[in-house]
Parts: C-alpha cells; structure tokens; sequence
C-alpha cells in the first residue's frame, strides 16, 4: 500500500468515524457536509471525494454502524430460511413501539413533534432522517438476502421503503383498542409482507 492510499484510506475513516460520533449524539443529525469535515479535520473538497453527496455520506456510517453493533444480527444465521429471518428481523424493530399504553405514549410522542403542528423545516429534516435510519436498517437485511440470492439487488430500495410502511401500520395497530387476536394478526401480516418482498427473488 503507498502512503498516498493510507492518506485516502485514514481520511475517509476519519469522516466515517466522525459521521458516526456525531449520529451517536444525536440519530436524527443532518450530517452537513460543513459540519462533518470540521470534525473529521478535513477539507469539504477530501469529503466530496469520497462521498459525493450526502445521501451517500449518511447510508455508508449507518450502514457500519449497523454492521458493528449487529454483528450476530439473526439475519446472518442461514440455519433459518430467508423468511423467518426477515420476519424475526422485523417483528423486533415492531416491538420496539411497545404495545397498549407504551405504544399509545410512544405514538403520541411522535403526533407532537411531527403532525400536531405545522412542521418547521427543521422537523421535516429529522423526520426525513429517522425514516432513514429505519429504511437503511431494512435494506441492510435486505442487502444480505439479496447477497445469497433471495431477492433482486436493484429491488432492495424498493422492498424497503414497503417494509418500513408495514411497521409503522403494525406499530399504530399495537397503540389502537385491539383483542386478544392481534398478535396472529400481525405475525400473518409480516409473513405475507416477507412472502411479497422474497418472492421477487424466485
């Protein structure tokens, strides 16, 4: 390796790992271009070139991060088929909104900040970001059964953003008045989600 490909190698790591200290602080930053580079201690022009646009900047850190932090994700473990690992994948990021009270308070969090009020530009960019961050976990999954041959690469964007849509149903289902047949609903519901999405690949 010649110094010039460890001078690119240790710039652009610096800007991923600054990208990722700034996103551990606070999920919904903008990753600016500006503020990056200050804190990655390198010229806007160093950024650009191995990130042209900042779309490519955000996907890339969280894309390692979730690599890093999910190592042992059960999407790797190919003892499961495809489906079942979609499906457990999903129902965790579902579970993350509670259910009953817990879902009914996490919701009302998120009608405050973003829906009760006219959005200022500043809530539209972190709503922008967390839809994101949820999207790009989903087409990290996706990226690893699209690897083995269970769906389309050029689909994954796609099947990602529907997946994403399902959640957020299921997670507003789980706030809402429901009986005791809610949980088989919602199991069938991200089996035919997965079947949807897994089928593109047969």
């Amino acid at each position: 390796m010649t110094a010039e490909d460890e001078t690119t190698r240790s710039s652009r790591d610096r800007i991923l790992i600054a990208a990722a200290e700034m996103i551990g602080e606070d999920p919904a930053a903008r990753l600016s271009v500006r503020s990056v580079a200050a804190r990655a201690g390198v010229s806007m022009g160093s950024l650009r070139f191995h990130f042209p646009t900042q779309r490519e900047l955000h996907d890339t850190v969280l894309s390692a991060i979730y690599a890093h932090v999910t190592p042992d994700d059960m999407i790797h473990d190919t003892s499961l088929p495809a489906r079942d690992r979609l499906v457990g994948c999903l129902r965790q990021v579902v579970g993350l909104m509670g259910v009953g009270d817990e879902a009914r308070a996490n919701w009302m969090r998120i009608a405050d900040t973003f829906i009760a009020e006219q959005p200022t530009d500043e809530a539209r960019g972190a709503y922008r970001a967390l839809v994101r961050q949820g999207e790009l976990r989903i087409e990290h999954w996706l990226g690893v059964l699209a690897a083995e041959g269970a769906l389309p690469v050029d689909s994954i964007e796609r099947c990602a953003r529907f997946l994403s849509i399902v959640i957020d149903g299921l997670g507003v289902a789980r706030a809402l008045p429901a009986d005791a047949s809610q949980l088989t609903g919602e199991t069938e519901t991200l089996h035919l989600a997965a079947d949807a999405v897994l089928s593109r690949g047969a």
